[in-house]
């Protein structure tokens, strides 16, 4: 059975959309600056056709009638007033909820940090004060960007009540509600930039832009892709200077390390000359009392020999910054198995630098594979880490001397530099892991 009920007006796209049963007075005729109808389009249809028309507009884009002088409604400053009301509603319910259209924003963060990776530079500079300078300009390009009306695409041929120049008004008050929602969206993403992830910033300001592009499209009016390329350089380079004020800081870090470090290598070669001096001289009076008398001691004399040479090593370590211990160590049950630390130590005691890391940090204490004293200890260090680059638990900062090896894979890669390994323990004793296992709770025991 045909639809009997009465056809309705079916504006073409850049009309304004009329009321349900609008009918055009007599004499009534399109505004001429309104753009032509597409080639076949219909103006008037039944209303069950208007509702499966794909060329429906939006009920959130709908705009005031064009209304007849002559009749009676609302004053055009109300209507005007309404319409930007009813845009920046629809707009930020837009923004505050996942795209219809199946464009869905991963937000995760540890969900994306695992599929960008390791971090790498969008614009490369020498220091974080760099960065600062360059977002300094940034800003200035984007504020000029605005004031010179370049920020957002707009029709300048939309009219509104049958006038072209208040049309342009309209345009004018809805493109600076929706830049704001943009530019409200770009400063959020920035202030909650996390160091070393971009891509979420990035996204979301997508989102954004597609959004205002989507309830914009009646009125052609969408951000400008310079404008967007500009806003998205920003967060680049918050990222990058985000990234490099912490390199800056963890190598500030390493560097108060390594100074308090050789520091107190200084402190203790220099007492542990001071008692070897003062043994030696001990050693030496003796000697002459015996001389003396015309007797003599050979423990005494190998005593004096034995301190000559260690007088005669401490004074190389303390010349050669490079001499030391290279330590590697496991730790079962705070990392799990075939996992050790390959480090570098001057200490005269080695094992204090152990005991040190076996701190309040770890859970349990580290067993010791090796401790093996080369001359150039940095070197050999630098080597070890280098032949196990690809196994570091932490990619992201090579720092961290921690790798996935057993200790026998690190035995055979250090013989094969040194030709010779005094001790090498390839087990670990896991005391204090072992002890405490067996009280762990029981889904915990299983790991």
């Amino acid at each position: 059975m045909a639809d009997e009920r009465p056809l309705m007006f079916n504006p073409p796209p850049g009309w304004p959309q009329p009321p349900a049963g609008w009918r055009p007075p007599v004499g009534w005729t399109p505004d001429p600056l309104w753009p032509d109808p597409p080639k076949g389009w219909q103006l008037w249809i039944s209303p069950s056709a208007s509702e499966d028309s794909k060329n429906a507009v939006p009920e959130e884009l709908a705009l005031p009638a064009v209304t007849d002088s002559s009749t009676s409604g609302p004053t055009s400053e109300q209507t005007r007033i309404a319409l930007l009301e009813a845009e920046n509603a629809a707009l930020k319910n837009q923004l505050a909820k996942v795209n219809e259209s199946g464009t869905n924003v991963e937000l995760d963060d540890s969900l994306i940090l695992q599929e960008v990776g390791i971090y790498r530079y969008h614009h490369p500079l020498e220091n974080a004060a760099a960065f600062h300078i360059k977002l300094d300009e940034i800003e200035m390009q984007i504020t000029e960007m605005i004031k010179l009306d370049r920020a957002i695409v707009k029709s300048n041929l939309f009219t509104y009540d049958n006038s072209l120049a208040k049309g342009r008004k309209m345009s004018g008050d809805l493109a600076k509600l929706m830049l704001r929602a943009y530019n409200a969206e770009a400063d959020n993403s920035i202030r909650s930039l996390k160091v070393g992830n971009v891509l979420t910033a990035k996204r979301r300001l997508e989102a954004s832009r597609t959004a205002i592009a989507k309830l914009g499209s009646m009125m052609e009016m969408r951000i400008s892709d310079d404008f967007h390329a500009l806003r998205n350089q920003e967060i680049e380079l918050t990222g990058d200077w985000l990234m490099k004020k912490q390199e800056e800081r963890e190598a500030a870090r390493e560097e108060r390390a390594r100074l308090r470090e050789e520091r107190r290598v200084e402190r203790e070669l220099a007492e542990e000359r001071a008692r070897l001096d003062k043994e030696r001289n001990h050693i030496l009076n003796a000697l002459t009392a015996l001389h003396a008398s015309g007797q003599g001691d050979a423990d005494l004399e190998q005593r004096l020999e034995a301190i000559d040479d260690a007088i005669t090593q401490n004074d190389f370590r303390a010349a050669n910054i490079r001499a030391g211990y290279i330590y590697v160590i496991s730790n079962r049950g705070a990392f799990g198995e075939d996992v050790v630390k390959i480090g570098l130590t001057r200490r005269l005691e080695p094992t204090d630098r152990v005991a040190e890391l076996s701190g309040a940090s770890v859970p349990f204490r580290f067993d010791i594979h090796t401790l093996f004293f080369s001359e150039d200890a940095v070197t050999l260090e630098n080597e070890l880490h280098k032949h196990f680059a690809t196994r570091r638990l932490n990619q992201a900062n090579s720092r961290k001397e921690f790798f996935f090896a057993s200790p026998a894979e690190v035995r055979d890669v250090l013989l094969s530099k040194v030709g010779n390994i005094l001790e090498f323990s390839e087990s670990a004793d896991a005391t204090e892991y072992l002890q405490s296992l067996n009280l762990w709770p029981q889904r915990f025991q299983e790991r």
